[in-house]
């Protein structure tokens, strides 16, 4: 099966991994290309593809492996794999690599529910330090002065601002934002389907059919297309022997060529976008958990625990500046609800942010490690009214009394807007 690498992305692999190998005069080259996009674009696979031309000797590191009950582990063993690199290319005189897929999976914050752990932080210190110092890379416990070689390292995900952000400035990580043009789509495509007779008129025909598709679904569609010989297969044998047919035995079931036809690749494509579209619309947690969310409706904080003569003030007055005062009064940010200690200046800025569509994110520090900056996540509250956000903020701030508490604006891109400290201790 002859597959195809897109031209744009062999050759910014190639120049990065050529271009750690040469020594450039006054010139400080990146160590880490960061390759990210949209999940099942085909990153980690057109990276196989470039370093089977180029030759290349790979080592991996998946995400899995940067978590460990033992804490240092993730890092010692980034380090061991990269001297293990370099060792390749000492002794074998060839070009080889450090590969690291899905690297925000395993050392990313997305949100509130991940966890931000001890091997996180060394993780992310190590690939720092490695970046800074790419021939004297040690071990933990030992020492050797010998510089090794330079080891360009190739990393993928799909969304890099969840990484901690001195990692991924420009001196140490170069980033490649791969999104396939309909183009590479057809290129890839016909190398998927370039042994089952379709031509180039029919894999343009199903590309644009399914343009906005990931790549992965064009093999995940081909795969499909065996299913009707399986189950013809199981049939014929009986599902009580599928078992004996298939393992350990000396004479494996074949199968026909299936129907690659193209009205036949669009049905079985359709039934596969049918199941995505299931997948998204169904949303069953909403409706299993519809109890829980009416009751953080009815109940956004837990004010209700003071009586009348202990809660806190009923009110909060509006700050209008003076150009505004003679505006309709949906002009003046909206007030937050009753009992929450939110500043009339946060509430405004809350306004604008939500008007704007931006989410807002909450995150809070303990005093002994404001210093530090070790912030938490409190919650990333959705778009939503100015209202119904300042009745999460106030949940928020009420939670963590006594604690630094911070708000940010997020956009579409994950990027931050207007952070401002809303509490103090």
């Amino acid at each position: 099966m002859t597959f195809y690498i897109a031209p744009r992305f062999l050759k910014k692999l190639a120049v990065h991994i050529t271009k750690n190998f040469i020594d450039l005069p006054k010139v400080k080259v990146p160590l880490i290309l960061g390759i990210h996009g949209h999940k099942g674009e085909g990153k980690t696979f057109q990276c196989e593809l470039v370093y089977q031309k180029m030759g290349v000797e790979v080592v991996h590191i998946s995400a899995g492996e940067l978590e460990s009950p033992d804490a240092g582990d993730p890092s010692r063993l980034i380090r061991l794999r990269y001297r293990e690199a370099a060792e390749l290319i000492r002794v074998r005189g060839k070009m080889a690599v450090l590969m690291i897929n899905d690297l925000d999976a395993g050392a990313g914050r997305v949100d509130a529910g991940t966890q931000y752990t001890v091997n996180t932080q060394l993780v992310n210190a190590t690939l720092m330090n490695i970046a800074d110092n790419p021939t004297n890379v040690q071990l933990p416990g030992s020492y050797d002065d010998t510089p090794l070689h330079r080891v360009p390292i190739v990393v993928t995900g799909n969304d890099f601002a969840t990484l901690y952000a001195p990692l991924v400035r420009d001196g140490r990580m170069e980033k490649f934002y791969w999104e396939p043009s309909r183009e590479d789509k057809i290129g890839i495509v016909g190398g998927i389907f370039s042994e089952d007779g379709l031509s180039r008129q029919d894999v343009t025909t199903l590309v644009d059919h399914f343009l906005d598709q990931s790549v992965d679904f064009y093999g995940a569609l081909r795969s499909r297309l065996f299913d009707e010989q399986i189950e013809a297969f199981i049939d014929r044998v009986g599902i009580e022997k599928v078992g004996a047919s298939v393992v350990n035995t000396t004479q494996p079931p074949t199968f026909h060529t299936p129907d690659f036809r193209l009205p036949h690749l669009i049905d079985q494509g359709e039934r596969i976008v049918k199941e995505q579209h299931r997948l998204r619309d169904m949303r069953l947690v909403q409706t299993y958990n519809q109890a829980l969310y009416d009751r953080r409706r009815q109940n956004p904080e837990p004010a209700a625990r003071f009586s009348t003569a202990e809660a806190p003030s009923q009110t909060v007055p509006q700050v209008v500046p003076v150009a505004d005062r003679h505006a309709p009064a949906q002009s003046q940010p909206a007030s937050p609800p009753s009992g929450t200690p939110i500043d009339p200046t946060v509430a405004q800025q809350v306004q604008s942010l939500v008007s704007q569509g931006y989410a807002i994110g909450v995150e809070y520090v303990e005093p002994r490690r404001f210093k530090m900056g070790s912030w938490q996540s409190c919650r990333t509250i959705a778009p939503a009214s100015s209202a119904e956000t300042l009745a999460q903020l106030a949940t928020c701030l009420n939670d963590h009394q006594g604690n630094y508490v911070r708000m940010f604006g997020v956009d579409a891109a994950k990027r931050r807007a207007m952070e401002t400290i809303i509490q103090r201790p």
